[in-house]
């Protein structure tokens, strides 16, 4: 049984009870470990508790394909239903997972945490076709999900989140789940020192501007700018620091969107000024605004719409091909780059 998107919460909080074991896999190692151990603490809170949690390691399955099954049937010492997590696992545990179907009884739960399976992997296939089985998808969040993430770790502490603050915060958050946690844990907690009840884009650069001083700006610029030598020094300095590729790829979907907004506003006769009004965290002056209105001569509304329609085919790519997401985006940045140097040249 696939777990469809909207599924996915209800499932977690309380799994089918005829669900045998659950195949967890995607991009996104971080979410799939939060998903994997909150199925498990619905069978048992602590999982660190010797007589209710087993751990094993996939390939130790491949030789031993009969212990899943085993370890279904068996009961606790100490009474309680048992979670068995797999982790790593790939194709070699399918044997395995098969085995567990067929398993005459037993109630113990199977989380078995397996990757970036793609289509093809007979794992996925089996969880997915399976009825005792459960395939659960996890991707890297999208901007509304992480918009949601930060909205929803401020109202448990009771704060607010200002909104020049939040889309300047989801801008420079990666798209893995557990580097997303704990920089939006850091933020509570400093936020939490103090009397206010808003989180405003000073506290957010005040906490995370280390994470955001990595060079994605530079890449920006270089990239609307048709500059391919800086661009790929950029490049280089962003991955070296430990940058998110599909942090970067959002960051040019941002700077796309706006410019698409002002240039839509300005070509229907509206007030260039006003229409820059509506670009959120822009500028009134200075060298970012310069490189916002430079970008606007450079780029009309026929390219732009071009160009998020390519920006997006590279965030898909990123999330269903397996290619290497540092790959995806300097592809990515190179096309666009070069479409900025054939745009300066037609003019």
């Amino acid at each position: 049984m696939k777990i469809e998107a909207r599924q996915v919460e209800a499932f977690l909080r309380k799994p089918d009870p005829k669900i045998r074991g659950v195949v967890i896999y995607g991009n996104d190692d971080g979410l799939i470990g939060e998903r994997a151990a909150q199925l498990a603490k619905t069978v048992c809170e602590d999982l660190k508790d010797p007589f209710r949690v087993v751990d094993i390691a996939g390939d130790v399955l491949k030789g031993d394909p009969a212990r899943l099954a085993d370890e279904f049937g068996a009961m606790s010492l100490m009474g309680g239903r048992r979670v068995i997590r797999v982790r790593p696992a790939g194709e070699e545990s399918t044997t395995a997972l098969q085995n567990l179907t067929e398993a005459p009884a037993g109630d113990a739960l199977i989380v078995v945490e397996g990757g970036n399976l793609t289509p093809r992997s007979a794992l996925r296939a089996l969880a997915e076709t399976e009825p005792t089985l459960a395939a659960l998808p996890c991707y890297m969040d999208n901007e509304a999900a992480l918009e949601g993430l930060v909205e929803s770790a401020a109202r448990a502490l009771g704060l607010s989140v200002e909104a020049d603050a939040l889309d300047w915060i989801v801008e420079r958050l990666g798209g893995d789940r557990g580097q997303t946690r704990s920089e939006i844990d850091k933020l509570m907690l400093y936020k939490g020192g103090d009397s206010g009840k808003t989180i405003t884009i000073e506290d957010a650069t005040a906490v995370l501007g280390d994470t955001a001083s990595i060079g994605i700006d530079d890449v920006i610029a270089a990239t609307f700018d048709g500059e391919p030598v800086a661009l790929d020094r950029a490049l280089d300095r962003v991955f070296a620091e430990g940058g998110n590729p599909v942090q970067l790829v959002r960051s040019l979907q941002r700077h796309a969107d706006q410019l698409h907004l002002v240039a839509g506003h300005a070509a229907k006769g509206g007030n260039l000024e006003g229409a820059m009004f509506k670009a959120r965290g822009l500028p009134r002056g200075g060298p970012v605004r310069q490189r916002f209105e430079r970008h606007l001569r450079n780029w009309p509304l026929p390219r732009l719409s071009a160009a998020l329609t390519t920006i997006l085919d590279a965030e898909i790519e990123c999330k269903r091909t397996g290619q290497p997401d540092e790959a995806i985006a300097r592809r990515l940045c190179l096309r666009l780059s070069q479409a900025a140097r054939a745009g300066k040249a037609r003019r």
